[in-house]
């Protein structure tokens, strides 16, 4: 099914550009308030504002990395620029490869796993 659809029920965007490593700036398809930015963790996939923005890129780096197919234990949250992973890690290593993705997506400043159990 992939992350994107099962957390948020989106399609994954045609075209979506990468938001891994840390890029500098996103288009904006919705523009910020005069003399206002959208902060990176308040991002969304078309340069939008969304409060969770920064959720949803992770879900679609997840979506675009090969050996993190949809693992349907895992859920992607994020409280202001903190991404959080919760539920069941198949293994430490799938976990410290998320982890890993999760860090180099622009906004994201940590990587909670502390409600993350590894099989």
């Amino acid at each position: 099914m992939g992350w994107l659809k099962r957390l948020f029920g989106m399609e994954k965007p045609q075209n979506a550009p990468s938001y891994a490593p840390q890029q500098q700036s996103a288009p904006q398809a919705q523009a910020a308030p005069a003399g206002e930015s959208i902060p990176p963790e308040r991002r969304g996939l078309s340069g939008e504002y969304d409060q969770s923005g920064l959720a949803k890129r992770v879900a679609l780096e997840f979506d675009e990395e090969p050996d993190l197919d949809d693992i349907e234990t895992i859920y992607v949250a994020q409280t202001g620029s903190v991404v959080v992973l919760k539920g069941k890690a198949p293994s430490q290593q799938l976990l410290n490869k998320m982890v890993s993705v999760a860090q180099r997506v622009n906004g994201a400043t940590e990587v909670n796993t502390d409600s993350v159990e590894v099989d």
